[in-house]
């Protein structure tokens, strides 16, 4: 879990100054006098007190609860929506979006379907290999799996920069990753406005990350998750939308292999962003960067 311990909107203070001032006529004079405007109120600046940090009871059972639903689940399906901001040219963030399908079942085998505003990937894990599918591309990359979704999540992140931003929900042990290195947690309140469902609101955070999270009332699934990272300048939001939840339903044998890609291209199981080895940087100034 990664992201800053402040909150995602900012105060808007509009301070409106008037200078000038206000005429009255003078009956013994006859010529308009300039009236000062009176002085306004002295404001404090007095700094507004520092956020006291800490873990609430209430807000840790409700992420405790969540966590042990999902690690209780032997199979998984459900859609997560990731919206997730990009600076455009002006700085203004732009908003894209993917739609992931993902099937699991404990504790060795995974299916990710992704579509959305980049290109389509699919991803299938069966236990003994790893294939990652581009289907438009036309191209496939397969590797030899570990033995755990846990393992599985660390090679293909060490390996080939591939990261899921549900990660954290589809481990043995959830409420681990969340937990770890908390400094902060707070129960906000129901909404009854996500998901569908009525859902209770917390808030938590660690040194990295500050994550908003509905989590349904009943069933304790998550439906939504908003986080802001601290070392994030442009304090761009990413947000996971999650529907369609099915736990502990049959799954179909074939369904973590796929026979599409069987006459796909292969490519190596790498991170598309390292260099061959013995390749040269780029020459300073040169245009090998687009825009």
């Amino acid at each position: 879990m990664k992201s800053q311990h402040k909150f995602f909107g900012h105060a808007l203070v509009l301070a409106l100054i008037v200078l000038g001032t206000v005429s009255i006529t003078d009956s013994n004079v006859g010529q308009a006098k300039p009236v000062p405007a009176k002085p306004a109120p002295s404001q404090s600046q007095e700094e507004p007190p520092p956020v006291r940090m800490g873990l609430e009871p209430k807000a840790m059972e409700i992420l405790k609860a969540a966590s042990n639903r999902l690690a209780a689940a032997r199979t998984m399906n459900f859609t997560a929506v990731t919206t997730y901001e990009s600076p455009s040219r002006l700085g203004t963030p732009i908003a894209y979006t993917t739609t992931s399908n993902v099937t699991l079942q404990r504790p060795d085998k995974l299916r990710v379907i992704t579509l959305g505003d980049g290109p389509a990937t699919e991803f299938y894990y069966n236990g003994k290999t790893i294939t990652a599918f581009a289907p438009v591309e036309n191209l496939v990359a397969i590797a030899p799996a570990p033995s755990s979704i846990d393992a599985v999540m660390k090679t293909i992140y060490d390996s080939a920069a591939i990261y899921f931003p549900f990660t954290d929900l589809i481990v043995s042990d959830p409420y681990k990753d969340m937990a770890e290195g908390l400094i902060l947690a707070f129960y906000i309140g129901q909404s009854k406005q996500v998901g569908g469902t009525t859902t209770d609101m917390v808030a938590f955070a660690n040194n990295d990350v500050f994550i908003q999270a509905w989590i349904g009332t009943e069933d304790k699934l998550p439906r939504r998750l908003r986080a802001v990272y601290r070392t994030d300048a442009a304090g761009l939001r990413h947000q996971l939308d999650f529907s369609n939840w099915q736990l502990d339903i049959p799954v179909a044998v074939d369904a973590f292999r796929t026979t599409k890609a069987s006459s796909a291209k292969p490519i190596p199981f790498a991170n598309p962003q390292a260099r061959p080895q013995g390749a040269k940087p780029p020459v300073k100034g040169s245009s090998s960067q687009g825009n």
